[in-house]
């Protein structure tokens, strides 16, 4: 069973040893090491910011990820999203678009928003594939927009809209029922 939980205050050294772990960073922005202090300020910060909403990613109970909504913009009813898993070992499993369905649900089911986007780094073609596959669409690709310590990476920005989800919906649900995944 892959699930969401809140992440709360017992998570956080969890969760810096996850954001330290090489073949995490790889895919993030940062991708130095993050010392404890930085990421105390960080952590508190997104406990305690109204338009963040993080979740550990669970795999039959055991922790094994980060997902989150950033940027929760009631206004114009959008918000950006990012997850990571911790082990290599979980690729390949459907952990990933399981939680891609859920925050999925959360934000146009539950929430109600109009978009969700989100910028992925172009290195990274199996997470952009995902996306595409469950409907997003590329919006934009940023040229040497990130500086990591092995030079300069390209950012692919990808989003979804409500009706967009809506029509997609029914056809996931099914791929995920016939995998399994989706009870």
């Amino acid at each position: 069973m892959i699930d969401l939980r809140a992440l709360g205050p017992g998570d956080s050294d969890t969760v810096l040893g996850w954001r330290n772990r090489p073949e995490v960073s790889h895919h993030m922005v940062t991708d130095r090491q993050i010392g404890t202090a930085e990421h105390a300020r960080w952590f508190a910060r997104v406990l305690d910011d109204p338009r963040c909403t993080y979740w550990v990613v669970t795999c039959d109970g055991a922790d094994v990820g980060l997902a989150c909504l950033t940027g929760i913009d009631e206004t114009h009813r959008r918000c950006s999203w990012a997850f990571y898993l911790a082990g290599a070992d979980l690729r390949g499993r459907g952990v990933g678009s399981m939680v891609e369905y859920r925050v999925l649900s959360h934000v146009f089911d539950t929430l109600g928003l109009e978009k969700l986007y989100c910028e992925v780094l172009a290195g990274n073609a199996a997470v952009i594939a995902m996306h595409q596959r469950f409907g997003f669409v590329v919006e934009g690709h940023l040229r040497r927009h990130v500086r990591k310590t092995d030079g300069w990476h390209d950012m692919v920005q990808l989003a979804m809209l409500r009706d967009e989800w809506q029509a997609a919906k029914p056809a996931i649900e099914a791929k995920l029922a016939a995998k399994g995944l989706l009870g």
